[in-house]
């Protein structure tokens, strides 16, 4: 800049407005997109009800195991 000069030019401020647009727009892709963080978090919702039925399920069959025949200990 030359010595009389201050403060910023209409360039400078409307490259810096425009890269804070394409920021905004990764951002917004980032956690609304298809593969963004709202759906990953829904997925693992899901995934984590899943999981805690089978467990469910699993431990259900053990204490059936369990009380209808008993542990049965190699003597």
């Amino acid at each position: 800049m030359l010595k009389g000069q201050k403060g910023i030019t209409l360039v400078a401020l409307v490259i810096t407005i425009i890269v804070l647009i394409i920021l905004a727009g990764i951002s917004i892709s980032l956690v609304l997109g298809e593969n963004g963080l709202f759906n990953k978090a829904r997925q693992g919702a899901e995934n984590y009800a899943v999981a805690a039925n089978e467990e469910s399920a699993q431990t259900a069959n053990v204490v059936g195991y369990v009380n209808n025949e008993g542990w049965k200990t190699q003597e």
